[in-house]
């Protein structure tokens, strides 16, 4: 009785059990390769954005570098919503992560949402021997970053919620890197396999107290500056993929919101009007990757392979 009752004092359920309004069943599963073979795509960029809806985005003027440089270098999607009600921010990055909100809808700190489930994406990378690093813009270098503090919210930072990630001090600060690092890694061929890549409240288009007034101009000029980097580089240039897309859409819309795809397998110029939601993106990665079992909602969604000439 002791032990139930420790139990039903945590945030959520035991492992085995379901969490709050979490349709779906956790357990610590054994891996399982997802179609077996050899990849085109061996290095994977996703970076997020926040708040908005694509029709606020596609042909603005205030964002001249993602619209006149980017979607013609791309593959983009018309239909790509956030999953049908998941709002605020926080349940949708968790959802990028595991294929469902964990019964989370706030954002509040993973002080007050820390999960003990050990089955989502990077959990199964590390797994499997794929390397990740998570980026964060404006976190110290020595910073396991579970607080939110300064332009930083640990809401857009998807793997400190899970205990199996923080639990080592070590273990996040070598996966939870400054942005200022990704720079460097680029540069010496250092990146790992997989990149989560989070702007500051400034830089992503969610805006602030202390931020600039145009949030979607001040989201074009850090895309203008970080997407170069990240195109001249060894990683994407030898089999990378970039996806970039919003998190959510404007005022509890659920979108569309944007869903760009850069690499040299992407089909340059097309645009798609399939419909797709967070959960295909995971089970994209998880297919690059050949990593399952499918995550929750991942396992019912389509993939993004229309997107590519050359997939996975």
């Amino acid at each position: 009785m002791k032990a139930v009752a420790a139990c039903l004092l945590l945030s959520f359920a035991c492992a085995s059990k379901h969490a709050p309004s979490d349709p779906c069943t956790h357990g610590d599963r054994a891996p399982v390769a997802l179609a077996p073979g050899p990849r085109h795509i061996q290095t994977v960029f996703v970076v997020v954005m926040e708040n908005a809806n694509w029709s606020d985005i596609r042909g603005n003027p205030r964002a001249p570098y993602l619209n006149g440089t980017l979607l013609p270098a791309s593959a983009h999607a018309e239909q790509y919503y956030n999953p049908p009600g998941v709002h605020p921010s926080e349940p949708n990055y968790l959802w990028m992560e595991g294929g469902t909100d964990y019964g989370i809808r706030d954002d509040r700190d993973p002080a007050r949402h820390h999960l003990r489930f050990t089955d989502h994406l990077v959990t199964l990378l590390r797994k499997a021997g794929v390397s990740w690093r998570s980026y964060q813009e404006d976190i110290g270098a020595q910073e396991c970053p579970v607080a939110s503090h300064g332009l930083y919210a640990a809401k857009h930072n998807p793997f400190v919620f899970f205990d199996d990630v923080t639990g080592d001090q070590a273990f996040c600060v070598a996966h939870n890197r400054p942005l200022g690092d990704l720079a460097s890694d680029l540069q010496n061929d250092s990146v790992a396999r997989y990149n989560f890549i989070t702007p500051n409240l400034c830089n992503d288009m969610h805006g602030g107290p202390d931020c600039p007034r145009d949030v979607v101009r001040a989201g074009d000029a850090w895309l203008s500056l970080w997407v170069p980097r990240i195109l001249a580089s060894q990683a994407w240039q030898q089999g990378g993929a970039l996806f970039i897309t919003w998190d959510e859409g404007e005022g509890k819309s659920d979108g569309p919101i944007g869903m760009i795809v850069l690499s040299p397998f992407a089909r340059k110029g097309f645009a798609s009007s399939t419909r797709w939601t967070h959960s295909s993106l995971l089970r994209t990665v998880q297919e690059i990757f050949g990593v399952g079992p499918l995550l929750c909602d991942a396992a019912a969604a389509k993939d993004l392979s229309e997107l590519f000439v050359s997939f996975p």
